[in-house]
C-alpha cells in the first residue's frame, strides 16, 4: 500500500505520530476503509449474484477491463487533488483526443495518428497550467471552462460523426490487444499505476507536490517552486487524459467525441475514495486503484442484480458517499 504525505514542519507531530502516541497497538481502520470496502462489496456480491454469473472469470476480467481507463486517468489526478487542484477537463480532452488521433491516422499514418493524440494533452494542458499557475486563476473554473471547449471542438471538427480506426496495429497497441491472456489494457492501468505510486511516494517531485498542496507558503519557503508544480500536474493530468482518449479509440476502434463524457467526476471520486485529501497534501495511487476498482465493482454488480439505470445511480451514490463518511479524517 502507498500513501504518502507531505512532510510536517520541523517540531510539529504528524497526524500518524500523534495517533501512535498513547495509541500502540490499536487498529485504525478508517486508514483502510477503501480495501475493507473493497472486501466487503466483493463478498456481498459473490454470495447474492454466484448464480449470475458474478465469479466466472471472464466477468471478473471484464470488471478489470472496464475500469483500466478511468484508472490511468484517475493516477494523474491523484497528483492534480494532492497539489490541492482540480481538472474538470480530462472527460472532454480524452473524446478530443481520440477524434484528433483518428483522423491523423486515417489521413497520415500511425506515427501521426500518435503524435495527434498527444498534441492534445499538451496543448490543453499547457493553457489549462499556464492559466493557473500564471494568473492565479482557480483550476475548477479554468478546467470547467475547458471542458465545454474541448467536447465543442470535438464535435464540432467531426460534425458529431464517429470516426472509424481502420489501423490494426494502432487498435493492438491501444487497447484492443492481448499480451498471452492478459488484455493490454491491463497492462496500460498497471504501468501508470507502478509509475504513479513511485514517483508520489519515493522522488523528489512527488514530495514537492504533497508540500504544495499541504501548505503553499511553507513549500515556497523551503524553495518550492509551486507554480511549477500545479503547471506541472496540470499537464501531466491532460496528457494522460489524452492517451486515455486514445485507448477508447484503440479499444472501440474509433473515435467520438463522446469518448470519456462522466469521466472526470469517476476519477475524482476514485481518487477520492482511495483517500487522497480534496485539500491537498495528502495522496495514495494504490488507494486510487482500489477506488475505481470498488466503483467498477458497484457497477457490475447493480447490472447482474437486474436494477435499472436509475436505481443504480441512487445506490452507487449512496455507496460512494458512505465509503468517503467513513474514511479517516486527514
Amino acid at each position: 500500500m502507498t500513501r504518502t504525505t507531505a512532510p510536517a514542519a520541523a517540531g510539529e507531530a504528524t497526524p500518524a505520530g500523534r495517533r501512535g502516541l498513547g495509541r500502540i497497538g490499536e487498529f485504525d481502520w478508517r486508514r483502510y476503509v477503501i480495501y475493507i470496502g473493497f472486501v466487503v462489496v466483493f463478498l456481498f456480491f459473490a454470495v447474492f449474484l454466484r448464480d449470475e454469473g458474478f465469479l466466472t472469470p471472464n466477468n471478473l476480467l471484464n470488471i478489470f477491463r472496464q475500469t483500466a481507463i478511468i484508472t490511468v486517468i484517475a493516477v494523474a489526478m491523484t497528483y492534480v487533488i494532492a497539489a490541492a487542484e482540480i481538472d474538470l477537463s480530462v472527460g472532454s480532452v480524452a473524446g478530443l483526443s481520440s477524434v484528433c488521433t483518428a483522423m491523423a491516422l486515417s489521413h497520415w499514418g500511425l506515427a501521426a495518428g500518435i503524435i495527434a493524440g498527444l498534441a492534445v494533452g499538451l496543448v490543453v494542458g499547457s493553457i489549462n497550467g499556464g492559466l493557473v499557475s500564471t494568473l492565479g486563476i482557480p483550476s475548477f473554473l479554468v478546467t470547467l471552462g475547458m471542458l465545454g471547449i474541448a467536447a465543442g471542438v470535438a464535435q464540432w471538427i467531426t460534425a458529431s460523426a464517429p470516426q472509424p480506426i481502420l489501423n490494426d496495429t494502432y487498435n493492438l497497441i491501444f487497447g484492443s490487444g492481448n499480451v498471452g491472456p492478459i488484455p493490454g489494457l491491463l497492462l496500460w492501468s498497471a504501468a501508470f499505476v507502478v509509475v504513479g505510486a513511485v514517483v508520489l511516494a519515493k522522488t523528489r517531485f512527488g514530495r514537492q507536490v504533497l508540500a504544495t498542496g499541504g501548505n503553499r507558503t511553507a513549500a515556497e519557503f523551503t524553495g518550492v517552486n509551486t507554480r511549477r508544480i500545479k503547471f506541472s500536474v496540470l499537464l501531466v493530468s491532460s496528457v494522460v487524459a489524452s492517451i486515455a482518449g486514445m485507448l477508447y479509440a484503440g479499444r472501440l476502434q474509433s473515435g467520438r467525441f463522446q469518448w470519456g463524457t462522466g469521466d472526470e467526476l469517476s476519477a475524482i471520486a476514485a481518487v477520492i475514495l482511495g483517500g487522497t485529501s480534496l485539500f491537498g497534501g495528502y495522496g495514495s495511487v494504490i488507494g486510487t486503484l482500489f477506488g475505481a476498482l470498488l466503483i467498477g465493482l458497484i457497477n457490475n454488480g447493480l447490472i447482474l442484480a437486474g436494477l435499472e439505470a436509475s436505481q443504480q445511480q441512487v445506490v452507487r451514490g449512496v455507496i460512494i458517499i458512505l465509503a468517503v463518511a467513513l474514511a479517516r479524517r486527514k
